[in-house]
């Protein structure tokens, strides 16, 4: 199955501008002095949305594909989804989100749906058999890859995940509370309503 080009793409090309766009969404974040505007509070939407995307990416890296893991895989997506809308409602209200944090946000929201759709793809009978359709019997087991992806891939993807995403978006949560004495939101939060 690795030399499936499905695989490669997701492997080699989906994944890695994932991970580029969400360390484009920190600079973003420092560049608009979070710390100042929005605090903590924005901060932890940003490490929920690591979290709900994070989960499935390592299930889909270690286990083997099934029913169950592709349904949980839409259900962190729309779960996703929905935590960004609540995540920019709040952040509009106390800080300007430029447009091109806006075009580095539909990176995010757009490159997970792609990867599912390519794990659907790839695991179609398993995909229809979710929704009691096609030949197949949906299987909800949890077991490690029959196909392991190589160590070193695993290993790049998740040191770049760590130094590139974990870190950053706990620096910027921790730097939101040191800015604000523990505050999750600034004293004088919010930016002027008339503009």
């Amino acid at each position: 199955m690795l030399d499936d080009p499905a695989v490669l793409i997701l492997m080699y090309f989906i994944l890695p501008v994932w991970l580029l766009a969400g360390f484009a969404d920190w600079l973003c974040h420092r560049a608009s002095h979070i710390e100042t505007t929005s605090g903590a509070k924005e901060s932890m939407f940003h490490l929920l949305l690591l979290a709900e995307i994070g989960l499935p990416l390592l299930a889909a890296i270690f286990l083997q594909i099934n029913a169950g893991i592709i349904a949980f895989m839409i259900v962190a997506f729309l779960v996703h989804q929905a935590t960004s809308l609540w995540d920019v409602s709040y952040a509009v209200t106390v800080r300007e989100v430029t447009p091109v944090e806006q075009q580095v946000h539909s990176f995010l929201e757009m490159l997970p749906l792609m990867a599912i759709l390519f794990v659907i793809s790839l695991h179609w009978g398993q995909f229809l058999a979710l929704f009691g359709l096609g030949s197949e019997t949906a299987r909800f087991d949890l077991r490690w890859k029959e196909e392991p992806l190589p160590a070193t891939y695993v290993l790049t993807i998740l040191g770049v995940t760590f130094l590139f995403e974990i870190i950053p978006f706990v620096e910027e949560f921790l730097r939101g509370l040191r800015a604000n004495r523990g505050a999750l939101v600034p004293p004088k939060s919010g930016m002027d309503k008339n503009h």
